[in-house]
């Protein structure tokens, strides 16, 4: 039965435990068993007790809140990181806040000022799009040491970060195609400023090397993540003399866009044309046909970016030095149906 006005006291009367424990279950939930933290968290739903966050503020120094910068919230990529980082800091009485880079009022001093007036204890990135002034800013006022970067990072900043194997996707994706027969495989890469951009081309190009697959630089085609720019790199593929017959997609989005227009073209995937894409967003198990494409975990991105973020806003924790080693997250290949084997000579896929 819900108790008005709860005190931390009841909880531990309802779940037998001391108000210390209940205290741990709020601030370090890793450190209960997972009974007691049960006991504990169903003990606070019964009784209804809330934290009393201004005074924890006044306690701790610390804001409970943690915020977000998404570069594109309309991407549908970042709905299962941002589930993974709102899971594992609700577990923590830590609440999510959520800006979109692509704001223009979303600048480096505005960033800064949400740590300087006490509005959150610490940022978790997904844009490695941030510029040497934004991140000079968060140096200069004495917080960079509390800003994770998740997914996307900035090339030696020298910050914590949590990122997919984006070097061994790549190479799962073309070795994919090659076990298949294909020998002429193009690739659709992201911005030519992204780091995820280069990390895929290096490890389509290292195993392009490795199975002496021929090259051809109208097989590399600039592409920006979006079905926009799929399409575009289907119309040049169409107007190739010597096109290739399959095709690795720096994204989901970009194959979508792609296989669209293939279609629409008269070109069938995967009968004609072989298609894998990168990612595993949720629309790829429904596309016709379901996508071929590499998953990344996007769930666990977000929360290991959480908790390596809890553990840099500790003032407990110990040396953050061996946090600066990025953390990486295995992908793995999902066969669907998009990528098929490389037709013959008469146009018939080879059995």
């Amino acid at each position: 039965m819900v108790q008005k006005n709860a005190r931390i006291r009841d909880v531990a009367e309802k779940a037998g435990v001391s108000t210390a424990t209940v205290s741990r279950a709020l601030s370090n939930p890793e450190l209960l068993t997972e009974a007691t933290r049960e006991s504990v968290f169903a003990a606070i739903r019964a009784t209804g007790y809330r934290v009393n966050k201004a005074a924890r503020t006044l306690r701790t120094r610390q804001t409970g809140a943690v915020l977000v910068l998404v570069p594109n919230l309309g991407n549908p990529f970042f709905s299962q990181i941002l589930a993974g980082i709102s899971e594992k800091l609700g577990d923590h009485d830590t609440s999510v806040l959520i800006a979109d880079t692509n704001d223009h009022s979303t600048t480096g001093k505005r960033l800064v000022d949400y740590f300087l007036d006490s509005q959150i204890d610490g940022m978790i990135c997904l844009d490695g799009g941030l510029s040497d002034f934004e991140l000079g800013q968060f140096r200069d006022k004495g917080v960079a040491d509390r800003i994770v970067f998740a997914c996307e990072w900035v090339q030696g900043a020298d910050l914590p970060s949590v990122r997919s194997d984006n070097v061994q996707g790549a190479r799962l994706a073309v070795r994919h195609l090659h076990q298949l027969g294909h020998r002429k495989i193009a690739h659709v890469t992201g911005p030519s400023d992204n780091v995820l951009t280069h990390a895929r081309r290096q490890g389509m190009i290292e195993e392009r090397s490795r199975l002496g697959l021929p090259v051809r630089d109208e097989w590399i085609i600039r592409g920006d993540f979006s079905l926009e720019s799929g399409r575009m790199a289907a119309q040049k593929i169409i107007a190739m003399k010597e096109p290739p017959t399959a095709v690795f997609c720096a994204s989901d989005q970009v194959a979508f866009g792609l296989i669209s227009t293939l279609t629409a073209n008269g070109i069938n995937v995967p009968e004609d044309m072989s298609v894998v894409g990168f990612d595993d967003i949720e629309l790829s198990e429904h596309y016709v046909p379901a996508l071929t494409t590499i998953r990344q975990d996007r769930r666990a991105l977000g929360a290991k970016a959480a908790s390596l973020l809890l553990a840099c806003i500790d003032p407990q924790a110990n040396s953050k030095a061996d946090r600066k080693e990025p953390v990486v997250v295995e992908v793995e290949l999902v066969v669907r149906r998009s990528a098929g084997y490389v037709p013959d000579e008469h146009g018939d896929a080879a059995s």
